[in-house]
């Protein structure tokens, strides 16, 4: 039996994806705030992976200086808000907080993040100013967290920064690729443009970077680029079958449902393939959307799956079965989905191998697939940047420059996918290193 109902219009749909850290009030940061003991060694500022002052920002919540707060926190990511509420705080920043040590809830500093930040938003205060022109000019591919991150930093230094980003909409995966009881589309498009209405860096909509023209004109008219393209398509499984109607990549499936809503097709019976966060995200909110029964099916054991155990219990709670040790052989159905044949797994002296003689099949009549995604290997290619064995971009990670000088890069393209919050660091630290070379470029002209 579904645990949600399909809904049929925009209030039913924000009901079933209620958001998972919803916004503090007055009295709640401020009760909140006083639990904090401001440790010396501050284990949390150690978690986070942009170091954002945490004891600091909820010392100045709780003497109601908000505003101050929300400095300290953009001072250290550009991605303050989006990071608030997206983030895996529960293994980061409050999963180091000492009070878990001690059997009492940590504080919750993401929450508390997001109310300084939202505070800013909301009422448009202005927090920056961008130094004057540089006379220098740099290209960011991608407006990702990465992109958007770096272009906050370079125009703090004076560089004029001009994003190209193949989509409609800033922000990357904050909108097209993370659930939405994390975070609204409104709210991600919201802190960009609070940044871009202080900061002043372009951003070129729908403006995809793919042929080898257009590589040259960027050559040819900045001084340096940056790289925050991220990932591609759901890689193919390459099964029987794979091809047949309503079997559905999950970056995909998301990312309809981040645009679409409500009028996303979900089927009655879902199967979702893939043990980590993605297939956690798409499992949970294939629920959501009024699933009957939804199949989380993982190729190894429950303790092996690559996702958070928060991000599984979140699914289990949306009404997501769990079948572990069972990889799939085969996509059944005539033209659209019926089923999937899966063989039973184990493991033997630490390698994975199928069970002789032990298939079985789900039917259902949607499958979606959370297999990991591309690599964009043709468009790196023709930017002549190096590549490790995984097709990830190698890069200096103290400035993030690749073994092509004029390039720079970070987030998921460089450490083949990770958190927002690590995107914002790598751009926020590529920016400094553009600004470097630059300099030294500029002194020995």
């Amino acid at each position: 039996m579904a645990e949600y109902k399909k809904p049929t219009n925009e209030q039913e749909f924000e009901a079933n994806f209620k958001q998972k850290k919803p916004l503090m009030n007055n009295t709640e940061a401020y009760y909140e705030s006083a639990r904090c003991l401001f440790c010396y060694d501050a284990p949390c500022v150690t978690a986070c992976p942009t170091g954002i002052d945490i004891p600091l920002f909820i010392k100045q919540i709780h003497t109601k200086n908000t505003i101050g707060s929300a400095k300290t926190i953009y001072d250290a990511n550009w991605l303050g808000n989006a990071c608030g509420t997206v983030c895996p705080t529960g293994v980061l920043c409050e999963g180091a907080c000492v009070y878990n040590h001690q059997d009492v809830p940590p504080i919750q500093i993401g929450r508390l993040q997001n109310f300084a930040t939202k505070h800013v938003i909301d009422n448009e205060v202005t927090l920056y100013k961008a130094s004057d022109k540089k006379n220098k000019k740099v290209a960011i591919i991608g407006a990702g967290p990465a992109g958007i991150a770096c272009a906050c930093e370079l125009r703090m230094m004076g560089y004029e920064v001009v994003i190209y980003e193949a989509k409609a909409k800033p922000s990357g995966l904050t909108v097209y690729g993370v659930a939405p009881y994390k975070i609204t589309n409104e709210e991600a498009i919201e802190e960009i443009n609070y940044l871009q209405k202080q900061l002043g860096f372009s951003i070129k909509y729908n403006h995809a970077i793919t042929k080898q023209t257009q590589i040259n004109e960027l050559e040819n008219n900045y001084d340096a680029i940056f790289i925050g393209v991220g990932l591609g398509e759901t890689n193919l499984l390459n099964l029987e079958g794979e091809a047949k109607e309503n079997v559905v990549g999950a970056v995909e499936f998301i990312e309809d449902l981040r645009m679409n809503h409500h009028t996303t097709n979900v089927g009655k019976k879902v199967v979702v393939i893939g043990g980590g966060n993605t297939a956690m995200d798409a499992a949970s909110e294939a629920a959501r959307m009024g699933a009957n029964e939804v199949f989380l099916v993982y190729r190894r054991g429950k303790t092996e799956k690559g996702a958070y155990e928060f991000e599984y219990d979140l699914a289990k709670g949306a009404g997501v079965q769990g079948v572990f040790n069972a990889t799939p052989v085969a996509i059944n159905g005539n033209g659209s989905v019926s089923g999937v044949t899966f063989k039973k797994t184990e493991s033997v002296e630490g390698r994975l191998t199928e069970i002789d003689d032990s298939e079985f099949t789900i039917h259902c009549d949607m499958v979606i697939k959370a297999t990991g995604q591309n690599k964009k290997v043709d468009l790196l290619g023709m930017m002549g940047v190096e590549l490790d064995k995984r097709n990830k971009i190698v890069v200096n990670l103290v400035n993030f420059q690749t073994k092509k000088a004029k390039y720079f890069a970070g987030g998921d393209a460089v450490n083949g996918g990770a958190e927002v919050v690590n995107a914002a660091y790598d751009g926020k630290m590529a920016a400094r290193g553009i600004d470097g070379w630059l300099k030294l470029e500029t002194k020995t002209d």
